[in-house]
């Protein structure tokens, strides 16, 4: 998974769900691998994200999330080192999809996520990497 950043299975893809067993230096370790950059943690599995930063956020970046909604009870996004909102216009695409948010820190959002995934919880993360 190192290096790799479309997202596609099979590249910068990692089937199943994961603890984050670390995170800083531009990138995260899980499941006995380490991938710089940001990642998405779905039920489906950990995927590279290409999003660098909250000004990023838009559907797009989001789509594999969707596309794994029934899946989902709860996303966690996290913003960097500084806290940040959503916008109303993806809390909405949220909510439609029936998918609860919520964003914070990525450090908080790592270790809550781990939290939620040791109780087998529906739980996903959107994680921005950080220094």
């Amino acid at each position: 998974m190192a290096g790799e950043a479309d997202g596609s299975p099979g590249r910068g893809f990692l089937p199943g769900q994961y603890p984050i067993e670390a995170y800083g230096d531009g990138g995260f370790r899980f499941g006995g691998m380490s991938h710089r950059g940001s990642i998405l943690a779905l039920p489906s599995g950990m995927r590279a994200w290409p999003v660098a930063a909250v000004a990023d956020f838009d559907r797009a970046a989001f789509a594999a999330v969707l596309a794994e909604a029934a899946s989902i009870e709860l996303l966690l996004v996290g913003t960097g080192v500084d806290p940040a909102h959503l916008s109303e216009q993806l809390r909405w695409m949220f909510q439609e999809a029936r998918i609860g948010v919520d964003s914070m820190t990525t450090p908080a959002a790592a270790r809550t996520y781990n939290v939620l995934v040791a109780e087998k919880r529906r739980v996903a993360a959107a994680l921005i990497a950080v220094a």
